[in-house]
């Protein structure tokens, strides 16, 4: 019985990408990996089994070299693709609803619950409560700190955790109360309003 080596590892996956490429036809890549007509035709005259005998190796016959100008962006993006997942975790852990999932990824309401019932989130009934007018200013007060006052434009999804956690308050509420609030589009004359309410 053979035993499976890095090396061995190494030789199948990359045999394996060739076989690829050459049933859909993609000689430019089989090129840049070096593979000229006879490679080629060994290539196509593998088998299953020679495969399986691929992980007897312990050397290989591959020239690996790392290109810098494709890596870093490539983990730059998947920095990215992490981080924006741990938002959306975080998010719907908190109870983030659905519109405000939709607008801020574009969730389909499949994905939603999906992933609400992947992280063991309780489904939500109704509207959420209106906070008290003590909360509300709180909210308030926090949201314009981060809030452009001359625009409607949304926060950054991190900055609704923020809010979340620096006034204990829901995201549904904090959703629903901050979208009322960028529609008017002049913070100065909302906080006047929400000051005096009945003025």
């Amino acid at each position: 019985m053979s035993v499976c080596t890095k090396e061995s590892d190494l030789v199948t996956a990359v045999l394996m990408y060739a076989l690829r490429c050459l049933a859909e036809g993609d000689q430019a890549a089989l090129r840049n990996m070096n593979f000229g007509p006879r490679e080629i035709e060994a290539l196509r005259g593998m088998t299953l089994g020679d495969l399986y005998r691929v992980e007897s190796l312990r050397t290989h016959c591959l020239h690996i070299r790392l290109d810098r100008q494709v890596y870093w962006p490539m983990v730059d993006n998947l920095q990215r693709q992490r981080q924006s997942e741990e938002t959306q975790h975080n998010l719907i852990a908190a109870d983030a609803p659905l519109e405000m999932m939709q607008t801020l990824f574009g969730f389909n309401a499949r994905e939603y619950s999906r992933l609400r019932r992947s992280l063991s989130v309780d489904p939500s009934v109704g509207r959420p409560p209106e906070p008290d007018e003590a909360t509300s200013h709180r909210l308030w007060a926090a949201w314009v700190v981060r809030a452009d006052p001359k625009s409607s434009e949304l926060l950054a999804p991190d900055d609704y955790l923020e809010l979340h956690r620096e006034t204990g308050i829901g995201l549904r509420a904090i959703w629903h109360l901050t979208r009322q609030w960028s529609e008017y589009g002049d913070l100065q004359g909302v906080a006047v309003h929400a000051d005096n309410p009945d003025g």
